[in-house]
């Protein structure tokens, strides 16, 4: 693994911090000073799984500003940019990620520690939602690809708990199975984009001490 954010600066190196982009793009003409990324697989085999809570959250974001994912050409990526936040999301499966995402940040001048990642947490239980700077991936392989093309650990994190299977389960099943439905999951969805935009908004400190505090009922 590159380190110090080598693999982040070798791609801003290449696009520039605004650089020239395809006709078309979602990215065109724009400027964003946070990038806010949801992580899951891709198709609607996939779509209402635990392992694709993290595009749940950012879908709810989108919808509350009225934007829309749209391919941007040349990138393994989907895009939306308002109001100074952009939006991503890989368009391959989630143990390669990085691929989709790190180019996208790099293109827009966005550093790690402006990045902020929507993904399912195996080590906190089903309602929990928790933000963070950094940390290692804990078998995450959607971060784990992250980490390696943004050349670092530092971006934030919103974590959503999904908790972990029972011994008669293996993690790849219980991760690919259904999400829980109901109030509860539905709220715990929306704490988590509103996570997301409260670090974009207020900084990872604040956001920290008015999510990080609040348990489940």
């Amino acid at each position: 693994m590159w380190n110090n954010c080598s693999v982040f600066n070798f791609l801003r190196r290449i696009f520039g911090s605004s650089p020239t982009t395809l006709p078309g793009s979602p990215l065109e003409g724009v400027a964003a000073e946070w990038l806010i990324v949801g992580l899951g697989n891709p198709g609607a085999k996939y779509e209402t799984t635990r392992h694709n809570v993290g595009y749940m959250a950012t879908d709810l974001l989108l919808s509350k500003r009225g934007l829309r994912l749209e391919p941007v050409p040349g990138r393994k990526a989907l895009a939306a940019v308002g109001d100074g936040l952009a939006f991503a999301r890989s368009t391959t499966y989630m143990n390669v990620s990085g691929e989709g995402i790190a180019p996208i940040a790099a293109q827009l001048g966005i550093s790690p520690d402006h990045i902020i990642v929507l993904h399912d947490e195996l080590d906190l239980p089903p309602g929990e939602v928790r933000v963070k700077l950094g940390g290692n991936e804990n078998g995450h392989n959607g971060l784990k690809s992250l980490t390696e093309h943004l050349g670092t650990r530092d971006y934030n994190r919103v974590r959503i708990g999904i908790g972990r299977p029972n011994a008669n389960q293996s993690i790849p099943e219980w991760v690919l199975g259904q999400a829980d439905s109901g109030p509860e999951f539905e709220d715990q969805i929306t704490r988590a984009g509103e996570a997301a935009a409260l670090i974009a908004a207020e900084g990872l400190a604040k956001a920290q001490n008015q999510v990080n505090s609040r348990r489940r009922k």
